[in-house]
């Protein structure tokens, strides 16, 4: 059918180097340590460069829209409902629930947004207002609670200093509000650096499909399976019925705002998990099996909304 052609033109890289990732991990090739160095390689150095740079070129007057809210109320649906599911239905701890939550409703933006937005819509501008949404309102926030079950060890005000994404989105915002142009040669690095990032964090998401764990009883599974379906199926259905019905956004916010927001659940969300010792097991699977289940559902959205 002509109307499948932009579809998979648009995801055939993205399954490509996913596809090469995990031969990668599988066959050993570039050690057992390969996928934590390329992973923190990406959040530590080249996200960080493309998010600054992306950050620096935009006008601040772009974060304050209507997509934001549609995707905001999306988020909030989907963090909601994890919260409420992780207290009523599996006993969740405080600091059990903000992991939840924050799997249930945090899109892998960074990972994932910028190659996904480019291929299906030939433009990551939303990539740098959803970024700053989550970063500066949603991390800390999750951030806090966790902290608040660690007294002593960590400290709110440290939160820029120990992580690069938000320094880098800071950064970017301080040179677009002063109005500042970047000098060629600095211009040129970070886009250099920057363009490193999509390609690395998809090798290492393959090779992060190899090896996974195996269960670890039935109420995992079902507490994995209804973050899942928060993250991948309720939290688009509530953006598109807010920027629809609601908001009436045109054809293409549409798409974008119910794209992002079906994309899975970040990899940060594991890290914070596994270094605050808060059900690490839940965040790594709910990584797992959103990234694969999100592999049909932004392929069904961007066929069904978008252009034929």
């Amino acid at each position: 059918m002509p109307t499948l052609h932009p579809l998979l033109s648009g995801f055939a890289p993205i399954w490509a180097l996913t596809g090469v990732g995990y031969l990668v991990g599988r066959s050993g090739l570039l050690g057992p340590q390969a996928e934590t160095v390329l992973n923190r390689f990406v959040f530590h150095v080249a996200m960080p460069a493309a998010l600054f740079l992306m950050i620096a070129r935009t006008p601040l007057d772009r974060f304050a829209n209507a997509s934001m809210l549609a995707f905001a109320a999306g988020t909030a649906v989907a963090t909601g409902l994890g919260l409420l599911a992780g207290r009523l239905l599996f006993h969740r701890k405080s600091g059990e629930l903000a992991i939840g939550s924050m799997a249930s409703g945090y899109v892998n933006s960074a990972n994932l947004g910028i190659p996904v937005t480019m291929q299906v819509l030939g433009d990551a501008s939303f990539v740098a207002p959803v970024v700053l949404f989550q970063i500066l309102l949603v991390t800390p926030a999750v951030l806090a609670v966790l902290d608040s079950g660690a007294a002593g060890r960590r400290a709110l005000l440290t939160l820029p200093v120990r992580n690069p994404i938000l320094l880098a989105t800071a950064l970017g915002a301080v040179v677009s509000a002063a109005g500042l142009h970047l000098p060629a040669e600095l211009h040129r690095s970070a886009e250099l650096l920057g363009g490193a990032g999509v390609p690395t964090a998809l090798i290492a998401l393959g090779m992060s499909l190899h090896n996974r764990p195996p269960a670890e009883g039935l109420s995992h599974r079902a507490e994995t399976a209804v973050v899942v379906a928060l993250k991948t199926l309720v939290q688009p259905l509530a953006a598109l019925a807010v920027a629809g019905p609601v908001l009436h956004l045109p054809p293409h916010q549409l798409l974008t705002v119910v794209l992002f927001s079906a994309l899975p659940t970040a990899q940060n969300v594991y890290t914070y998990a596994r270094e605050y010792g808060q059900n690490p097991g839940l965040a790594r699977d709910a990584v797992l099996w959103s990234t694969l289940v999100s592999m049909a559902t932004l392929s069904v959205i961007s066929w069904s909304l978008g252009p034929a």
